[in-house]
Formats: structure tokens, C-alpha cells, sequence
């Protein structure tokens, strides 16, 4: 086998892994309301506060305000390099003509933006494995809105499964100009709330 067969073969049994696990969720009565996704092959459960909806909802606004005619997601299931990384970003912004597959599955490589907001219980993850699996998939623009620091965290220029560009944070309030991004606009933070 070569290496490409070998990462596509690796892919697909991620997939397929990723599909049994979450198929094991649906349904389950008492999971209404939680926020699912598997990081690394292990699954987190979180509530979502009315803060963390606030900061999503002005994200969204303002990219389709900005993107019309482009998919922006939220807590939508997209698989991401790595072993079984099922991620439900917060806010996802997919280039101009991306498109579902035949199993209705999105493309990582298609994602050029997403947000995060930090939640007490798994906000390790949006620093660590998800920057990874964001900056691996060659995602452009990743942000992660953290409430409780009251602060936004800016990462660009995805290398070698990492970013090589991480800004100073912005305080909430703060307009955070992305205009020298791939991205091209300013993300207004004044409607963050803090916890």
C-alpha cells in the first residue's frame, strides 16, 4: 500500500468508527439539550449556557451577513484529521461551493473558519487536540471566544499541524479585524457576554 492508500483506508475507519458512536447517541432521551462530540476518540457531553448560545448567535449573524450564500454551521458533525475527531465546532464557515457528499457529510477541507467558545468542562480541547485538528485540516481562520477571561484568541496561518500565527487576546468589546485573513472582515465582540 502506499501512503495515500494507507491515510484513506485510516479515514474511512475513522468514519465509519465516528458513525457507530454517534449513532449509539441518537435518540437517547436524556441527551436532550447536550452538546456532543468526540475529541481523540473520546466523547464529551456539555450543556449549552445562554452565554455560549449569545456569543454563536453574533458569530453567525455577522458571517451571514457577510457570506450569504455560503454554510455556516453550528455544532453540525465534521470529521477532522486525527484519531476519531467527530468535531460539532461552535460556528463553522464552509468556502463558496462546498458541498456535501453523498452520505450528506461536509468536507473538512472545506472549512475556512471556525469559532469556538470555551465551556468550563472541555475547554482543553479547544486549545489542544481541536487547534491541532483545525490547523492539520489547513482550517485558515480559528477563534476561540472565551468567557470566562473575557477574551477572544486568534490563530492563523495552519502549518504542520499547528498555527504559526497566534494574535495577542482581544478583550470582549474589542473589534477583532480580520480583514488581512483569508476571512476579510472585522468580527464585532461588543453582544460577547462574560460568564
Amino acid at each position: 500500500m502506499t501512503v495515500v492508500e494507507d491515510r484513506i483506508k485510516m479515514a474511512d475507519e475513522n468514519t465509519r468508527a465516528l458513525d457507530a458512536m454517534f449513532a449509539a447517541f441518537e435518540g437517547l432521551p436524556v441527551l436532550e439539550g447536550m452538546r456532543i462530540e468526540v475529541v481523540e476518540g473520546n466523547v464529551h457531553m456539555t450543556p449549552q449556557r445562554s452565554s455560549h448560545w449569545e456569543i454563536i448567535l453574533a458569530a453567525v449573524t455577522q458571517l451571514k451577513a457577510a457570506f450569504p450564500h455560503r454554510h455556516v454551521f453550528s455544532d453540525v458533525r465534521i470529521d477532522y484529521p486525527g484519531h476519531r475527531n467527530g468535531l460539532c465546532s461552535d460556528v463553522a464557515l464552509l468556502a463558496e461551493g462546498a458541498r456535501a457528499d453523498d452520505e450528506g457529510r461536509w468536507q473538512c477541507e472545506d472549512v475556512e473558519f471556525v469559532a469556538e467558545v470555551i465551556s468550563r468542562g472541555t475547554g482543553q480541547n479547544d486549545y489542544g487536540p481541536k487547534r491541532a485538528a483545525y490547523a492539520t485540516a489547513g482550517v485558515s481562520v480559528y477563534l476561540i471566544a472565551d468567557p470566562y477571561q473575557g477574551k477572544v484568541h486568534v490563530y492563523t496561518q495552519p502549518k504542520n499541524g499547528d498555527y504559526s500565527d497566534a494574535w495577542p487576546p482581544l478583550p470582549f468589546g474589542q473589534d477583532v479585524d480580520l480583514t488581512t485573513t483569508p476571512l476579510g472582515l472585522t468580527l464585532t465582540t461588543a453582544d460577547f457576554p462574560r460568564d
